[in-house]
């Protein structure tokens, strides 16, 4: 066995993408169901087999092993995301070097990023390190903090990292490609970051991948200096803290959005739980999608300023077009997160999380301030700036419901807000699950998941199979073509081979099969599939006989006595066959 195999042997496809998707069992069996997380819905079409270790989306198609996973939803190369898996389960890796150019690049990237963590810590921990450390004590942030998080400082020289990759070996392409380093008009390069204190951005697997430079003297501009996007960063793809608090998030079924790094680590040092930024961006569609897979529940608590305050105004319609259920935490006295909780405490900080409003009568209360509701234009105004987030929610029932409570926080007619509603309003619906074009009969879905299951079943089944002409005529008759040449190769059976040698139509049409509701453990017994086995036979004899008794008829009407009693022997030996084989068909459809 490779190490390929070795690897996916050893690893439970549930327990990894329960890293990542909030999965439930779908009753007794192996298939356990959840919301996507490559594209947006409010029913799960989102598939996870245990016994095969197999996902499918039946809404957007995604499907493949654990490793295909891996890769898409770190935006990994198939060697990385065996290093990844390897690492996190503690499963040795051979020593082989990585296969391609981009590969090699990437990992030279991810190398240097942890030596810059190493060498930022170093500078903080030291002795030129003073001012920045008393920053952030001035900040509530002690060394435990610091530590736990990595912050680190950036040398003033702007030749500190250029140097100790040169010495680390790195090629002038790699060094380019960090985004650690720029390079001199003259020739040569010089530190990206210089007398910041920095903070390291990680994936969501726990990997340093960027970094966000915070100026300490009042004249470095900018105020926050961020990694540009590399092979392995993404801005738009990436929240702060995630790795952190998607543990948190999913146990408290909510996570905190929260503006700035600083009140990131001010509100994790209080205790407070579940909290993550977006990384020196507008949040973006991906990055909710990233929150959604861990809960559907947030609470906005961005700084109670006018840009804060418009910057929660764009993250909640994006929170809503992406179907998560916002709350919006304002704070008293003008104060942000990490001053806050600094102030106050965290169990105050943690009262007002309770108590944050949904988020319509955030936005109503923004409305009443912009315009005058007791004027007719007034109320026209407000109107048109509350019909976009109200627009954004699918269900008809729940936009009705905050029609009406709008409507009594604004202090309008509820009908007039309601009428706006329904003309505005576009309803919108999930896309539709992928349904193959032909019905499955249960006796194929049974055979299928029972040879899929059980080495007993296709060394016994097979050879019977093989040898029926109806199987060639099943639906699903390409998928047993497909696994009798499987078997016949003599190649170790997996599901993973045997969707290799299928074309799309039929990997989707297998999915189906093996994730029908209808198809439980009971349905892949051996003894089932021997019912089925002879329920074929039982059809493919009554074949034989209606076909002998019409060519009986035909050589009587055309005259040839001879042959009708030729045909008619044979279709006696037949019946006196089967009468002595004693067989009896299941009742299998």
């Amino acid at each position: 066995m490779d190490f390929v195999e070795h690897l996916k042997s050893s690893l439970d496809i549930v327990k990894v993408i329960g890293e990542y998707v909030r999965l439930k069992r779908a009753g007794s069996g192996p298939r356990y169901v959840g919301l996507c997380p490559f594209h947006t819905e409010k029913t799960p079409s989102f598939s996870v087999h245990q016994g095969h270790q197999f996902y499918k989306c039946f809404g957007c198609g995604a499907g493949g092993d654990v490793i295909r996973f891996v890769m898409e939803i770190e935006r990994l190369s198939f060697f990385e995301a065996l290093k990844l898996l390897a690492e996190r389960y503690g499963i040795p890796m051979p020593q082989r070097e990585y296969s391609d150019a981009e590969t090699r690049l990437r990992a030279a990237v991810y190398r240097m990023h942890e030596i810059a963590a190493q060498v930022f810590r170093g500078h903080l921990e030291g002795p030129e390190g003073a001012e920045a450390r008393r920053y952030l004590e001035s900040r509530g942030v002690d060394p435990g903090i610091a530590a736990e998080f990595g912050l680190g400082l950036a040398d003033r020289s702007g030749t500190d990292l250029v140097r100790r990759f040169e010495r680390e070996g790195f090629s002038a392409e790699q060094m380019d490609a960090s985004g650690l380093v720029l390079r001199r008009e003259g020739g040569g390069f010089y530190d990206r970051f210089r007398g910041r204190l920095m903070f390291p951005i990680h994936s969501e697997s726990g990997k340093v991948i960027a970094f966000a430079g915070r100026a300490l003297s009042a004249e470095d501009e900018p105020k926050y200096m961020n990694s540009p996007e590399t092979p392995i960063y993404r801005k738009s793809h990436v929240l702060y803290n995630l790795h952190r608090a998607k543990d948190a998030i999913r146990r408290l079924d909510r996570s905190i959005l929260v503006e700035g790094y600083m009140d990131v680590i001010g509100l994790e040092a209080a205790g407070v739980r579940g909290v993550v930024a977006s990384c020196g961006t507008a949040l973006t569609a991906s990055q909710v999608r990233l929150l959604r897979r861990h809960s559907e529940n947030v609470v906005v608590n961005f700084d109670p300023d006018a840009a804060g305050g418009a910057a929660a105004e764009r993250s909640i319609q994006v929170l809503l077009e992406e179907g998560l259920r916002v709350r919006v935490l304002e704070l008293e006295d003008g104060l942000d997160p990490d001053e806050f909780v600094r102030r106050a405490g965290a169990e105050a900080y943690g009262d007002r999380l309770t108590k944050a409003p949904g988020y319509f009568y955030w936005l109503a209360d923004r409305a009443r301030a912009k315009y005058d509701v007791r004027t007719a234009e007034g109320r026209a105004g407000a109107l048109r700036f509350l019909l976009p987030a109200v627009h954004r929610v699918s269900d008809r029932l729940e936009r009705a419901a905050i029609a009406s409570e709008i409507a009594a926080h604004l202090g309008v007619e509820t009908g007039l807000l309601v009428e706006h509603f329904r003309k505005a309003a576009v309803q919108r619906s999930d896309q539709p699950l992928r349904q193959a074009v032909e019905p499955v009969r249960p006796v194929e879905k049974i055979l299928l998941n029972a040879l899929l299951a059980s080495e007993e079943a296709r060394r016994e089944l097979i050879p019977q199979l093989r040898g029926m002409r109806q199987v060639a005529h099943f639906v699903t008759g390409r998928i047993f073509q497909a696994l009798f040449a499987l078997a016949e190769s003599g190649q170790a059976f997996s599901f993973a081979a045997l969707e290799g040698r299928l074309e799309e139509r039929d990997r989707e049409l297998l999915a189906s099969v093996i994730f029908a509701d209808e198809t439980g453990e009971e349905a892949c017994s051996l003894e089932q599939a021997r019912a089925c086995v002879a329920r074929l036979a039982a059809e493919e004899r009554a074949a034989q006989r209606a076909a002998l008794r019409a060519r009986v008829r035909e050589a009587e009407r055309a005259g040839d006595l001879a042959e009708a009693l030729r045909l008619t022997e044979e279709l006696n030996r037949l019946e006196r066959s089967e009468r002595r084989s004693g067989t009896v068909a299941g009742v299998v459809q």
